[in-house]
């Protein structure tokens, strides 16, 4: 490492040096040889590209004190040193540990300081050859992500340094190269100064974990270009706009070059008559020129992304001869962003954005993904209705632009700046935060001004973000101001500037839009219509969705609806950023923070994603794709099969889906066919009438309308029939109740009531009711045992990330953990020969509390079997808003088919289910387990009428709702989810856990956010409720036709 006397401080603990010897910042670009390649655009197919990816030798030293004396120079052996992977996380691979924290730095916060003795570093060598047609040129070395400060040296030379994780660092090679073998060393920090920017809510993970190349240029080079595309006020024709940087890196001056521009359409056509030319006279030696183009272009097609139509630039230098030197290339986007009347715009349309946060996270690779990875990421994202992104919070990998640009993403480009942890902290001698303090000016500058020369000519990029929870200072001042000369094409957003509000009197106007976090409703709604302020407002982050989670999602957009400033949000966030890892017997689980001896960790607090770490949906991405749906159905008039069909695209017209309808009764599909293709303009709407033809009425029959809008053509991110959008409505039909059942009419009962047992003997079955747990302890149906015990009152919940942010403590307090069934009463008797009645008195509580719950059962056991179970709850008013209300069984494990009419076929809460549709759905119980990283609560069904849980001769037993109830099925107990940190700790049971509810608590976002709703929280107040339970033999009898059936006594 350098020595003392040469930099002290050293320049990873000195944040005036952010890098040494580095190229200045400039757009992604690579020359090519010709125009073809570089329409193609495939970096691989140029001649003057070497990827350095692969195997490198390597090795991990506790600090830098440890690094071997000379490792950088060619004769030093290395060959004993480990082979491992580039692009990687050394702690991926076995070294070192991850270590997940939020907030807290991972080391002492003495800033700049960084820990001396515990600071690992990485030694990286490889070798790589020069090719003789690369002589005379220049040649460029590229690390696009090193984390967290490096020294690069070649054949032994140190050719320089660099620090801030998330951008390339480019170095000029030539003067240090041979042609032929050249030996590459690097030397990596994991901590510097620099990581007091990067405090995010991440694996801290460390190495080289981006590609790593060499390209070639010729002495003269298009160093960098800056595309701007401006409209009409009509935002019809456009003006085409670029700067070109020209760099003679020779000792001599250059002449008569020429810069031509080309403008390609999608199918390599020339836009222009003619290319845009230039001759530069002259170009000192080691200077640069830089040339100014322009053209206006009639009404080319625009870039938004629902329509993310691409041209192509070419840019073409030829020396004095007019031979080819090179030819860059980069995909072109014709759009606007500006801010009018409260309202983002694009091309002249107020957009709003249904966005979602995003780190780049592989479960494997850590922060080394995948292109694979990526392109699964906005294949789903597109599929899920989502149209913009935040790069949370920092530069991604320049291929994520590449495919926004191309699949149709906003993006919100953020600065690789975090100080979280400073947020509260303060030294003796360092009294500011970074945002603050002027010796960190350079540091936040650099972030901001290569991030933006970076990533300045992607048209998926609409907004510049300064950071993320890095306070609110000057530093912060002069990076909005800088952006806002350098490019005032894009919006510039920060949320911090709200904080300093209440004390500045307004929201600083360094910002173009407001932003806030995890707001409660009323919160949205208070600055919406604030009157002395009329930016855009959106939530940079909300709905926080940790485990089972993303409650009331449709309120907020029920008031993004309303309110004119109200532009959309970003929900946390997109990926669990679990780690994948065994136990010692093999199985395989995802880690979170703690699970590598890591200290300080935040646990499960990485793990906030819609969709798991191997890019699986989670239930929640459903009640998002619902309410983010571009198409919206409102009734006119049902029985005349009149709809009003909205379209809520920005951009694009309805011809693009094709229109189904489907007519159920009950489940069961009676009726269906496709309408005419609409026209229907963006933001406007049409009514339709849906051609059915009236049922007649089965007696108890529910009728359901289903629209269903589908592409019909195949794109980027899904083929035709991908289904965009849906709609479903209860028919108003009348229709008549169902058969009765008269009571009379059925086979007597037998009663045995004896010591502590009450035997009640049928047809085929036989109950056992112990009055002394007030249960039933046996149900027989035709020889088959369908009940091992059961209902017991269940008013807990394996506690949802949520609920064990806030609700939870207080749940525990009244111990609705360990509440026991104390019982008072039992009574039987036979008040009709095909009755039997029970009646229960309980009380349920903790043993160690007061507070708990009365009790008041009545079974009505039917001579056909069935039992109704009549149930009054009244909890003590001093407890807190209840997790669930209902009643517990616990069936044996045979019953594996699950079958339920209601809201499915995924997972779903009272405030979670718009995304579900009321429906028969079958499958088996374990299939409704949902795999939460950590365990909780899981796998509900609403709106349910009826279930059934049948063995593989289709006997079981039939749960029928009073009208309706919630429910749930599981081989693990709500004591074994409570209990269980990891899934693999989950042991499956031999018998069923089956939950019929009155109703469960809602989900809320209370992990980060408010609270649950009010209207979805359950009061401690009486509640009465109704669930009937019979045996089910499916080649006898249908479960839909017995819940139709009434009892009249």
């Amino acid at each position: 490492m350098p020595n003392r006397s040469v930099h002290w401080p050293p320049d990873w603990e000195n944040p005036k040096v952010v890098e040494r010897n580095k190229e200045p910042a400039h757009a992604s670009l690579m020359p090519f040889p010709d125009e073809e390649k570089a329409f193609k655009g495939e970096r691989e197919e140029s001649p003057w590209f070497i990827l350095l990816n692969g195997e490198w030798r390597f090795r991990l030293v506790p600090n830098p004190y440890s690094v071997p004396e000379g490792f950088f120079k060619e004769e030093f052996d290395v060959d004993e040193w480990d082979v491992i992977p580039v692009p990687s996380n050394w702690q991926m691979l076995g070294y070192d540990k991850p270590i997940y924290t939020n907030v807290v730095y991972p080391f002492h916060a003495d800033p700049p300081r960084v820990p001396h003795d515990d600071n690992p570093v990485g030694l990286y060598r490889r070798s790589f050859e020069i090719p003789a047609e690369w002589k005379g040129r220049q040649v460029f070395l590229v690390f696009e992500g090193v984390d967290s400060a490096f020294y690069v040296w070649v054949n032994g030379e140190l050719v320089g340094y660099s620090q801030g994780s998330r951008l390339p660092a480019e170095f000029n090679i030539t003067p240090y190269i041979r042609i032929g073998e050249n030996t590459l060393a690097v030397q990596v920090f994991r901590w510097s100064d620099g990581s007091y920017l990067e405090d995010q809510d991440m694996w801290r993970l460390s190495g080289i974990y981006r590609d790593v190349y060499l390209f070639s240029t010729p002495n003269v080079h298009v160093r960098d270009f800056f595309v701007r595309t401006e409209l009409d006020e009509d935002y019809v024709d456009a003006t085409f706009k670029v700067r070109v940087h020209v760099k003679n890196y020779s000792e001599q001056p250059a002449e008569n070059y020429r810069v031509e521009v080309k403008l390609l359409d999608a199918e390599g056509k020339p836009v222009f008559d003619r290319p845009l030319t230039q001759v530069i006279g002259r170009i000192k030696a080691k200077n640069e020129v830089v040339l100014e183009f322009k053209q206006k272009v009639k009404n080319p097609y625009k870039w938004s992304a629902e329509n993310p139509y691409l041209y192509t630039m070419l840019i073409t230098l030829k020396d004095a001869q007019g031979d080819i030197l090179e030819v860059e290339s980069c995909k072109v986007g014709f759009r606007q962003i500006e801010v009018r009347d409260g309202q983002i715009l694009v091309n002249g349309v107020p957009i709003v954005l249904k966005g979602v946060n995003r780190h780049e996270h592989d479960d494997v690779r850590g922060k080394a993904v995948t292109l694979e990875s990526m392109i699964k990421d906005i294949k789903l994202m597109k599929q899920f209705n989502f149209n913009a992104v935040r790069t949370s919070h920092y530069p991604n990998d320049p291929r994520w632009y590449d495919l926004c640009d191309k699949y149709g993403i906003y993006v919100i480009d953020e600065a690789n700046i975090e100080c979280h942890g400073l947020a509260n902290i303060r030294w003796i001698g360092y009294r500011m935060e970074p945002a603050n303090d002027p010796e960190w000016l350079n540091a936040f500058m650099e972030r901001c001004i290569r991030m933006v020369e970076r990533d300045k000519n992607h048209p998926c990029v609409i907004m510049w973000s300064l950071g993320n929870e890095s306070g609110y200072g000057p530093n912060h001042d002069v990076m909005a101001a800088w952006i806002h000369h350098y490019d005032p094409t894009r919006l510039v957003h920060y949320e911090g500037t709200i904080h300093v509000a209440p004390v500045l009197g307004r929201i600083p106007e360094i910002v173009d839009v407001i932003s806030i976090m995890y707001p409660s409703i009323k919160t949205l709604i208070r600055l919406a219509e604030d009157l002395n302020d009329d930016r855009p407002i959106i939530m940079c982050e909300y709905a926080h969705s940790m485990g089972n989670s993303t409650g009331n999602l449709k309120e907020y957009w029920e008031v993004i609806d309303r309110y004119r400033r109200l532009c959309g949000g970003f929900i946390w966030d997109w990926v669990d950023q679990g780690l994948r890892k065994k136990t010692e017997d093999g199985e395989e689980y995802w880690a979170y923070g703690g699970d590598f001896g890591d200290e300080p960790n935040d646990g499960n607090f990485c793990i906030n994603g819609l969709v798991w770490p191997d890019r699986t949906p989670q239930p929640a991405m459903w009640e998002c794709k619902k309410i983010l749906q571009p198409v919206k159905v409102e009734p006119i008039d049902l029985n005349a099969g009149k709809i009003r069909i909205i379209n809520r695209y920005h951009f694009t017209d309805l011809s693009g889906l094709d229109i189904f309808w489907e007519l159920y009764a009950d489940g069961e599909l009676i009726q269906q066919g496709r309408l005419p293709k609409l026209y229907t303009p963006p933001g406007c709407s049409e009514v339709v009438t849906i051609p059915f033809t009236k049922p007649k009425p089965k007696p108890g029959a529910e009728y359901w309308l289903m629209v269903r809008f589908k592409l019909d053509h195949d794109t980027l991110w899904a083929g035709k029939g991908h289904e965009v959008a849906w709609e479903q409505f209860k028919m108003p039909f009348k229709v008549p109740p169902g058969p009765v059942v008269k009571v009379e009419d059925m086979p007597s009962l037998r009663l045995e009531d004896a010591g502590s047992k009450a035997v009640i003997s049928g047809v085929d079955f036989r109950l056992i009711f112990d009055k002394e747990k007030a249960q039933i302890v046996s149900f027989r149906y035709k020889g088959s045992e369908l009940v091992k015990s059961g209902p017991v009152l269940n008013v807990w919940r394996a506690p949802t990330d949520n609920d064990a942010a806030r609700m939870a403590v207080e749940w525990r307090k009244f111990g609705l953990d360990r509440v026991v069934h104390m019982v008072k009463n039992v009574r039987v008797e036979q008040t009709a020969p095909q009755v039997v009645q029970i009646y229960v008195e309980s009380e349920t509580r903790a043993p160690d509390v007061a507070d708990g719950f009365s009790c008041r059962y009545i079974y009505r056991i039917y001579g056909s079997g069935d039992v109704i179970i009549d149930s009054k709850i009244v909890p003590s008013s001093r407890l807190p808003p209840l997790p669930r209300i209902g009643l517990q069984f616990r069936i044996p494990g045979e019953y594996n088919m699950f079958t339920w009419y209601g809201r499915g076929p995924h997972e779903n809460y009272c405030d979670r289910k718009e995304g579900a549709a009321v429906g028969v759905y079958s499958g088996t119980v374990d299939d409704q387990y949902v795999p939460y990283i950590m365990p909780q609560e899981n796998g509900n069904k609403t709106d349910v009428r009826w279930v059934s849980l049948t063995n593989e001769e289709g006997i079981g037993l039939l749960a029928i709702g009073m009208p309706l109830m919630e429910v749930s099925a599981h081989y693990f107990t709500t004591e074994d989810l409570t209990k269980a940190k990891h899934t693999f700790e989950l042991k499956r049971r031999d018998y069923i856990t089956l939950n019929l509810d009155y109703r469960q608590s809602g989900l809320g976002g209370a992990s980060c956010g408010p609270d649950t709703l009010p209207k979805y929280q359950i009061k401690p107040e009486p509640v009465r409720f109704k669930v009937r339970i019979r045996p089910v033999s499916l080649k006898q009898m249908s479960p839909m036709e017995l819940s139709k059936q009434r009892i009249q006594d």
